[in-house]
């Protein structure tokens, strides 16, 4: 099957500069509502004195991970955040008090085997970092006899423009990556693992071979220049030539799928204790003077952020996250997640009008899937319920491949989600 896809632009303006360290705010504001799943509870309450690493939100249920303080400091208040998708979720502010001083729970944990690998991961609060925030113990907790694992995917495409915070993970922490790979071939006892890079990464793919060369059972390869190359379904054709059906999960296939970041948390984690409570934020945009990856902590508000921009002009628009993926943001004290991978400021942004469908056929040359987005659009419209399924609107990745080309400047890719609601 050939990969319908776009070519965009690279705007890697960050990706040779070095990680900031880490940036104290104020305060943050910590969702407890950051991964797909249940949200968390809150554990702690108005006028808490709570360090750094200390849980703070849990929940009993299977897919929910727990939530940690990123700073030391004090609860001042409990509110509610509006987050992208309209829903209202459950947050915590601590005000600062700029020490950092680490919770006594944050330590080493004793892994010996599955189980206690797999504790320690859900204790760690990690989601994937690629953005989808999917509990990684969730991910790892399969059953290997009746869906046996052969291939474990490394995804190390990050093919969206400016963002360069997993290239950044690479060069900076490549051997965190490896010894993250290693853990988790150990204890979900897989044979082989398969680094997938996009081309336009050279220097990352030089480095990781070389650390790889005695390791016949790592392989790195280089992916072509096309996107949405980092989605899940379609880094594991390319890098096994296996198709995961509609309703399938790649472990059907025998695959399983991490972010390049992910697996090195959990070997930093393994390491010292120390739960998922910053991110690698890359700063980019055209009015950005100086592009740049910077360190984080879980909660850090966007007004915060714009402080460390240095920007040429005021911002018209403000994304977290990349242009094709990522989502607008309109209120200055929303916070940065666990899944927040970039900071991207725009000025004097085109407003493009919306004309009539011209038939052209462009979203379905670009759509990965290989489905009709016009078409889908058209059923949404009529609330065709059978045709969407028909037409099989559930693989739709909202890559934005199809808003992307469209000549009309039609919100298609924004409409196929509604259509997937619909079906919900």
């Amino acid at each position: 099957m050939a990969l319908n896809a776009v070519r965009l632009p690279h705007l890697k303006t960050s990706a040779e500069k070095k990680t900031i360290k880490l940036f104290l705010p104020q305060k943050v504001i910590i969702s407890l509502s950051q991964n797909i799943g249940a949200p968390c509870e809150p554990l702690v309450k108005k006028g808490d004195t709570v360090l750094t690493g200390q849980v703070i939100g849990d929940s009993n249920a299977f897919v929910s991970v727990p939530i940690h303080a990123s700073v030391s400091g004090t609860v001042t208040d409990e509110t509610e955040i509006l987050s992208a998708s309209g829903k209202l979720s459950k947050a915590i502010v601590i005000t600062t008090d700029s020490l950092q001083t680490m919770h006594k729970s944050v330590a080493p944990p004793n892994v010996t085997d599955r189980e206690s690998f797999l504790k320690a991961v859900r204790d760690s609060g990690s989601v994937g970092l690629g953005g989808a925030g999917f509990p990684t113990h969730v991910k790892l907790s399969y059953d290997a006899k009746k869906t046996p694992v052969d291939t474990l995917i490394i995804n190390g495409a990050e093919c969206e423009p400016f963002i360069t915070s997993d290239y950044r993970e690479i060069m900076e922490n490549t051997q965190n990556i490896l010894d993250g790979i290693s853990l988790v071939m150990k204890y979900l006892d897989i044979p082989r693992t398969v680094v997938g890079i996009e081309k336009d990464k050279p220097k990352a793919i030089e480095k990781l071979r070389e650390l790889t060369a005695s390791i016949p059972e790592i392989s790195i390869l280089p992916l072509p220049l096309k996107y949405p190359q980092g989605a899940e379904k379609i880094l594991i054709h390319q890098t096994t030539g296996k198709l995961i059906k509609e309703g399938e999960l790649p472990l059907n296939a025998g695959c399983m799928v991490l972010n390049i970041s992910t697996v090195s948390f959990l070997s930093e984690y393994i390491k010292t204790g120390v739960p998922l409570i910053k991110r690698r934020l890359t700063i980019d945009g055209d009015i950005v003077n100086e592009p740049k990856n910077v360190f984080v902590p879980v909660g850090i508000t966007l007004s915060e952020l714009l402080k460390i921009a240095n920007t040429r002009v005021a911002p018209d628009r403000i994304l977290f996250g990349g242009p094709m993926m990522g989502s607008c943001v309109y209120d200055m004290n929303t916070p940065v997640t666990k899944t927040t991978g970039a900071l991207l400021l725009f000025g004097n942004s085109k407003i493009h009008k919306e004309s009539a469908c011209i038939r052209c056929g462009k979203c379905i040359h670009v759509c990965s899937m290989n489905l009709s987005p016009i078409e889908l659009n058209i059923a949404f419209d009529r609330n065709n319920v059978e045709l969407l399924k028909k037409l099989r609107v559930n693989l739709c990745m909202n890559c934005a491949a199809c808003s992307y080309i469209c000549p009309a400047k039609r919100n298609v890719s924004e409409k196929n989600n509604m259509a997937k609601g619909l079906l919900r």
